[in-house]
């Protein structure tokens, strides 16, 4: 099933600053977290759920994927 992404608003974090290479995210829609690169904002998108986003977040902040 695809997702329906009509009416995600993304954002990217304000740390990025102007800078064109940034992932973007929207987390307006109910049970799902999109994500796409703000490169090519109407190029396609990946959508999660919540709790793998929340989990994969978790991940991130604890250094999980580290190299």
């Amino acid at each position: 099933m695809i997702p329906d992404l009509t009416g995600a608003e993304f954002h990217k974090s304000s740390l990025s600053g102007t800078h064109d290479d940034c992932v973007e995210v929207a987390v307006n829609l109910p049970g799902l977290v999109a994500v796409r690169d703000s490169k090519d904002p109407s190029g396609p998108a990946l959508a999660f759920g919540v709790s793998g986003w929340d989990a994969f977040i978790g991940h991130v902040k604890i250094g999980t994927f580290d190299f």
